[in-house]
């Protein structure tokens, strides 16, 4: 870990640009920190991945390095916590209250645990990414509508699953590669929060999006377990709870800038179409039968059901 005169330092990687709702979150956990402790610890920001991509910190982390940085469950399931990758599966919370029910579980804390024996420790999971919604080339007003459609998911194993059941053809690529993609009629659509949907312009070369939030995608912040336990009990409580505030900084900004992002995204032309219970019923089932591929994904048994049980389905 990073030590000097002025005490100990955390960097802070990030894909995000720094005037995204996150990364002005990160610029209030800073602040947090320099205004509630005793100088003894900083945190130092590195936005636009200047130290690097996610895999490369998080390995470095594992050596003992003072790095803390985005990751998901989706991340831990292909890391090698398996069961921890549900947490990204279609349609398994309803609302965000279900998913701060499954983080304040013993189920969740057990994970936890186990990502701690493999050298991670996760500070906070408190912090919304987003819903995820879809975006396609040609009109989607039911999950019928998917089938055949080639939607671009991130490369793993769960999300490109997550698609294929509801009738789509998955594509795992780079978020970079998107837009020329679906310009040229490589892929039909694709899905992000609308933060990012707008950033990458994605509504210029595809001019549909379906509201279906089939992944409430809430994140958390992780680092090395070695540098955690490094630090003293107060050094640990402060960069917890000024994490935790800092999240609820950031779900607010996510919140209002949600708005902000859809207008500006229908004033350039898109349409938005806000699918019916009915609607979004048909989703449900039809994603059913993701969670029927457990042994696919490596997960113990009865999972879907005990963690259904936790957010209170």
């Amino acid at each position: 870990m990073s030590a000097n005169s002025d005490g100990i330092i955390l960097q802070i990687g990030f894909e995000n640009s720094i005037s995204e709702p996150i990364g002005q979150a990160l610029v209030k956990w800073q602040q947090l920190v320099e205004e509630q402790g005793d100088g003894s610890i900083r945190l130092e920001l590195y936005p636009d991945s200047q130290l690097g991509s996610k895999n490369e910190l998080i390995d470095g982390m594992t050596f003992g390095e003072n790095y803390i940085t985005l990751a998901d469950g989706a991340f831990y399931a292909d890391y090698g916590v398996k069961d921890f990758g549900i947490v990204f599966g279609p349609f398994l919370f309803d609302n965000w209250e279900q998913c701060w029910d499954l983080i304040e579980s013993d189920w969740y804390q057990g994970q936890c645990e186990e990502l701690e024996g493999r050298g991670l420790k996760i500070v906070t999971s408190n912090w919304k990414y987003g819903e995820r919604h879809t975006l396609t080339k040609q009109k989607v007003e039911t999950v019928e509508d998917l089938k055949g459609l080639k939607i671009r998911v991130p490369g793993n194993q769960l999300q490109s699953i997550g698609f294929d059941v509801l009738g789509a053809t998955s594509t795992g690529m780079d978020l970079g590669d998107v837009y020329q993609a679906l310009q040229t009629g490589a892929i039909d659509g694709a899905e992000n929060p609308l933060a990012t949907l707008y950033g990458r312009k994605l509504h210029e070369v595809a001019k549909y999006l379906i509201m279906d939030a089939h992944v409430l995608n809430f994140t958390t912040w992780v680092m090395s377990n070695e540098v955690f336990e490094g630090l003293d009990k107060e050094q640990q409580e402060l960069l917890i709870s000024t994490a935790k505030e800092a999240g609820i900084y950031n779900n607010e900004l996510v919140e209002e800038s949600n708005d902000e992002y859809l207008q500006m995204m229908m004033d350039e032309g898109m349409e938005v179409v806000e699918p019916s219970q009915e609607v979004m019923d048909g989703f449900k089932k039809k994603a059913e039968a993701f969670y029927s591929q457990g042994d696919v994904f490596g997960w113990s048994e009865g999972l879907y059901e005990k963690v259904k049980a936790e957010i209170g389905k």
